[in-house]
């Protein structure tokens, strides 16, 4: 297994979309939180506020996981490619398939390759954006203590569940196109699945309505899930994709 996770991740970290993925992931939330906080520090000077209010930050990864969503998808998508005549004109996932015949070990390297690489561009990110934030804002800016190691924690866990998501998706659909497109859309500034829960309180239990309580407060949606329930009907979705789609997975003709 550690051979297989082995592969995978220098497999991953050899894509040239990759380091796109790493710049979305590691630059979005600061940049983000950098600008809020600006806006913020304009308006403590104006005597609109005294300090910086909590989300600052921690809001700016919600976004940041942007990145992570790219990892997910393009460490199956990639598989599928066409390689050039030169190459011989098959696909990866042959070749994959070949080094490592069992389906369900494959899958599940992929899964640990994406988790580990999305836990280390969020801890990044995490590093990088409250180190913004307390440069800009200096005495203003929001304390982090005991009580938000959780949050730091959640951050993690949403970016890692939601990078295995979109694995799950891609899986599905053995294309990036989809997965894309719906997991970017939803996390951009428009949150189709926020506009939801306007509709029907069910929306909240939609996987990235429950994760992303484990690291922003969500008052005016109608739920009262916690962090740690949020967290585990997250959990049970990405569970849920990665089964069918390895079903779906190993039972098809590559």
């Amino acid at each position: 297994m550690k051979t297989a996770l082995a592969a995978e991740l220098s497999k991953l970290l050899s894509l040239p979309t990759i380091w796109i993925a790493v710049a979305v992931g590691i630059l979005v939330a600061p940049v983000i939180a950098a600008i809020r906080s600006f806006q913020e520090l304009s308006e403590i000077t104006k005597g609109v506020h005294t300090a910086a209010e909590y989300p600052i930050g921690l809001e700016a990864l919600g976004f940041g996981v942007q990145g992570v969503i790219i990892v997910g998808i393009i460490a199956i998508s990639s598989e599928y490619f066409t390689e050039s005549e030169e190459s011989g004109g098959g696909r990866q996932i042959t070749t994959s398939l070949t080094a490592n015949p069992s389906r369900i070990r494959f899958l599940l390297s992929k899964a640990a390759a994406v988790a580990t690489v999305s836990a280390i561009l969020a801890i990044i990110a995490i590093t990088l954006t409250i180190i913004v934030v307390q440069i800009i804002l200096v005495e203003h800016a929001p304390a982090f203590g005991i009580t938000d190691i959780s949050r730091i924690i959640g951050v993690v866990c949403y970016w890692v569940l939601t990078a295995l998501l979109a694995l799950g998706m891609t899986i599905l659909t053995r294309h990036a196109a989809l997965p894309l497109a719906v997991l970017i859309v939803n996390t951009s500034f428009v949150t189709v699945t926020y506009l939801l829960t306007r509709i029907t309180p069910l929306a909240n239990y939609l996987p990235d309505m429950a994760g992303i309580r484990m690291l922003l407060e969500i008052k005016d949606t109608g739920s009262t899930l916690t962090p740690l329930l949020g967290g585990v009907v997250m959990a049970a979705w990405v569970t849920a994709l990665l089964f069918f789609g390895t079903i779906a997975f190993c039972r098809r003709d590559v």
